[in-house]
């Protein structure tokens, strides 16, 4: 190859890194004749490379005669001072009008460490606002935002985690990356990963959503409730759009979601408590009146009821036996496995909760140890095959116990907690006075 040949290709590749920039570039000469104009500084000022190249300066076409002199000055300056020098210009277009560019100018070393040059690259001033303006908003994101941040790529993997969504996940930033979800969540991570997946296919939906999560953390599993945004990313420097993964925003509503929902299911309950007393009230027998407020009590609370009364004495006793307890009523009836109502005693073990409750003259909770057989579990203490949470409340009336009532839930719903126990004693209450009016 000559050494013309190598001299043209090195032109050639010169020329097609210039005209590849996103920003606008021009160079100078040390004497401020202009050597290089790629394509951006054209589209910006309108002046082609062949109208701008030889040109000494912006003066008389690109800059006005008045400010000509100390542009000029302010670029070359940069020759004689190390690093990049940052000006703002206004500069003329090809058409007459006035741009405001800001410019980058730097030195261009010749041989011997003399001065040869200076290189100038240049945009908007509204584009390079704009640049900042997005640097400093993901900044922002990542360091100071009150709602988690997370940038998942498109294997569903943290890529980028803020310092509020490390707190939520309970964890470092850096150990978060890179990690599957299912690691960092317990349950919910099927429909996060769902939204995810349906985000990168087609794109954000319209609102957030909200999504149930439990966090695995240090201190243990947390339920979370997390509204949820989500946006696509994708690259800006490819033709067509290349997912580059999905900015996951969320913020911890979970007191206000779990407020309401206690409101409501407490709106509920006190409305079944009232629609069951109109029902109640329509009976004759009072027996029947019972059994009708088993009905609507069981109703988004539990999947059965089991009402127990105490065994009359028919003869006076010197010392205290044990309570001995009747099956009466069973909601909904004809349990399989259930001892029918009538005279038999139910077959219950010392310490069945049914008896602490009739001891303690209150309410008991109990569930099924985690890996132990529901079937078993539940037939020990002579309840439907399925149940894995239980709670026993003693029927009151006039000071005196009657017996216990119990409810039972299976293995997919949460165990019984206070604001349960608080429902089921209010139950008994009425049931316990039907109980007593029908004992009469």
């Amino acid at each position: 190859m000559t050494a013309f040949g190598r001299n043209d290709t090195a032109d050639d590749l010169l020329a097609a890194l210039l005209d590849g920039m996103d920003a606008a570039l021009c160079a100078f000469d040390a004497d401020g004749v202009i050597t290089h104009w790629n394509r951006e500084a054209e589209r910006i000022l309108g002046w082609s490379a062949g109208e701008a190249v030889g040109r000494k300066g912006f003066a008389g076409w690109a800059v006005r005669a008045a400010d000509a002199q100390d542009v000029q000055d302010r670029l070359m300056a940069a020759q004689e001072v190390p690093g990049r020098q940052v000006h703002e210009f206004a500069l003329l277009t090809k058409d007459g009008g006035r741009v405001l560019v800001r410019t980058q100018s730097a030195g261009v070393p010749g041989a011997g460490g003399k001065p040869a040059g200076v290189y100038c690259a240049f945009s908007e001033v509204h584009a390079q606002i704009d640049l900042e303006r997005s640097i400093a908003l993901s900044e922002a994101l990542m360091e100071d935002a009150s709602w988690g941040v997370v940038l998942v790529d498109v294997d569903l993997r943290p890529a980028v985690v803020n310092a509020h969504a490390a707190r939520a996940f309970g964890s470092g930033r850096t150990v978060l990356l890179g990690r599957p979800l299912g690691e960092l969540l317990a349950q919910g991570v099927e429909e996060l990963e769902g939204a995810l997946q349906h985000v990168l296919a087609e794109g954000a939906p319209p609102a957030p959503a909200e999504l149930w999560v439990s966090v695995r953390g240090p201190e243990g599993v947390r339920r979370r409730c997390w509204r949820c945004g989500f946006l696509r990313l994708a690259s800006p420097l490819a033709e067509e759009p290349v997912p580059l993964g999905v900015a996951l925003l969320f913020q911890d509503v979970t007191e206000a979601r779990q407020a309401q929902l206690d409101t409501a299911q407490l709106r509920f309950r006190s409305h079944q408590l009232y629609r069951a007393g109109r029902a109640a009230a329509e009976c004759e027998d009072p027996a029947e009146a019972a059994a009708v407020r088993l009905e609507f009590a069981l109703a988004g609370f539990a999947e059965h009821a089991l009402v127990d009364v105490l065994e009359p004495l028919r003869e006076p006793v010197r010392e205290p036996a044990p309570a001995r307890l009747l099956r009466w009523a069973a909601s909904p009836p004809g349990l399989p496995g259930l001892p029918e109502p009538g005279a038999i005693p139910v077959r219950y073990g010392a310490g069945h909760p049914a008896l602490q409750a009739l001891d303690r003259a209150g309410s008991v909770r109990t569930s099924a140890p985690r890996g132990q057989a529901d079937a078993a579990w539940a037939g020990s203490r002579r309840w439907p095959e399925g149940a894995a949470h239980a709670l026993c409340t003693v029927l009151r009336s006039r000071g005196r116990s009657l017996g216990t009532l119990t409810f039972l839930r299976g293995p997919s719903r949460p165990a019984f907690e206070r604001a349960d126990a608080a429902y089921a004693e209010e139950v008994a209450a009425r049931v316990a006075a039907d109980l007593d009016l029908a004992g009469r």
